[in-house]
């Protein structure tokens, strides 16, 4: 065969060979338009940084919890007669029922002393959670307002102010309580009052740095130095500008700190130096049972289980509110 002929062949050969095509995909442009594709709702305004917040919060199961459980501690303190048929301020116990188990009418049983055990929890919330929630706010005026003179202004007013933060925030909160009750002015006067004041003195020292730290961050923001160059004053920008965007932490660190203040008052309550006996609190109805725990544990179980239960509350909230409050953990 000639070279000739060998060409001719293979040229037949490739012939025969399906032709290779490249198949292109295009939408039509009217059906996928790119102002639909890149459409942006700039008709809606941004939100703030409590909206967002907010938007975070209504889907977190613990956030949910942690409300409702609140709001039933709240309806029982602030209604007890709601929730029990007996009064135990005006019903006197009856030692017939000492240690005796559940009956009709009594759910949780009685105590040594004859007293109706769930009627004594429930009335016993009024004054743990006031002594919390008292606590809570006079921690964040003392606190809130040494934090932020110090971190706006800064200078010999926040050292001045930081050595004291560091004297009170030495003292541990219990035990500072317990050498001051001991005083005779305070001891003579065992009240509600009495204990949210003490419990004041030593625990507004971490609000105080928390409130300077997050007034350090935004004193330098761009929004703040604009309202002072349009002549806004010190005092004024740190009212309506620097404080309204350091709130976030506070607001985390307050919401967990009362439920430390409850458990503070409990404490100090079973050691017999808190609230008089004659007062129905978590605390005092704990320390009235350990004498017959080994017969009858009922009675100091279930204001345990009630202080256990509200403290949990609280500090699933803080952390619900911190992690929703916090831009770089949203992010991760």
């Amino acid at each position: 065969m000639t070279p000739d002929n060998t060409t001719t062949t293979a040229r037949h050969a490739d012939s025969r060979r399906p032709a290779r095509r490249t198949v292109h995909f295009v939408a039509d442009v009217s059906e996928t338009p790119l102002q639909v594709t890149d459409r942006v709702k700039d008709e809606a305004a941004p939100l703030s940084l409590w909206g967002e917040a907010w938007k975070n919060l209504r889907k977190q199961p613990l956030f949910i919890i942690s409300v409702f459980l609140i709001l039933v501690v709240v309806a029982v303190s602030l209604f007890p007669g709601l929730f029990s048929p007996i009064d135990p301020t005006s019903e006197a116990c009856q030692l017939a029922n000492s240690d005796a188990g559940p009956a009709a009418g009594h759910p949780l049983g009685f105590t040594q002393l004859g007293c109706d055990v769930y009627a004594r929890v429930i009335f016993g919330t009024r004054s743990s959670v006031t002594v919390g929630l008292l606590t809570t706010i006079g921690v964040l005026l003392i606190g809130g307002i040494m934090g932020a003179v110090a971190g706006y202004y800064g200078g010999w007013i926040d050292s001045v102010l930081a050595r004291i933060n560091d004297i009170f925030f030495a003292l541990p909160l219990i035990l500072g309580a317990i050498v001051l009750m001991q005083l005779p002015m305070f001891r003579a006067n065992k009240t509600v009052w009495t204990l949210v004041l003490i419990l004041i003195i030593f625990g507004w020292p971490q609000i105080a740095r928390i409130t300077r730290g997050a007034v350090v961050e935004v004193r330098n923001a761009d929004f703040v130095t604009a309202a002072r160059s349009l002549g806004v004053s010190k005092f004024g920008a740190l009212m309506r500008h620097v404080l309204p965007n350091s709130l976030a932490p506070i607001i985390v660190v307050a919401t967990i700190s009362l439920g430390t203040f409850i458990v503070a008052e409990s404490t100090l309550s079973f050691l017999g130096i808190g609230l008089p006996a004659s007062v129905m609190s978590w605390g005092n109805d704990i320390d009235a049972a350990k004498a017959s725990l080994r017969s009858n544990p009922m009675p100091l179980i279930y204001p345990a289980i009630a202080l256990s239960i509200t403290v949990l509350s609280f500090i699933m909230l803080g952390d619900a509110l911190r992690d929703a409050l916090d831009p770089k953990a949203r992010k991760r």
